[in-house]
């Protein structure tokens, strides 16, 4: 992952400091469960959005925004599908998204 992008790389750590503390523990759980989908996944951590590409190709699969008190995440399993948007609370059942993003996972190319 290093060298490949350029510039000044993001770190979560210091992005995870935007994060409401209500949320910050769900959207931790979402960034974990996305990492381990695969030692060819991507974590580009951008201003206001952590985006998940699976490899060099940087075809991304999930993208987690943290709102105020909910996190908006992205899920794009084909370019040539819409993508889906699904809103989760702290709290909510995670099962259903978490399917949702291992699929994008295991169907992008």
């Amino acid at each position: 992952m290093d060298g490949f992008f350029q510039g000044q790389k993001r770190t979560y750590e210091i992005f995870k400091t935007q994060i409401k503390p209500s949320i910050l523990p769900t959207f931790d759980s979402l960034r974990e469960y996305c990492i381990a989908l695969g030692n060819n996944v991507i974590e580009d951590v951008r201003a206001h959005r952590v985006v998940f590409g699976k490899s060099l190709s940087f075809r991304w699969f999930a993208d987690l925004e943290p709102g105020l008190e909910e996190i908006i995440i992205k899920i794009q399993r084909d370019r040539k599908e819409p993508q889906k948007t699904i809103t989760v609370r702290t709290g909510d059942d995670l099962a259903e998204t978490k399917k949702l993003i291992q699929d994008a996972y295991n169907t992008i190319r």
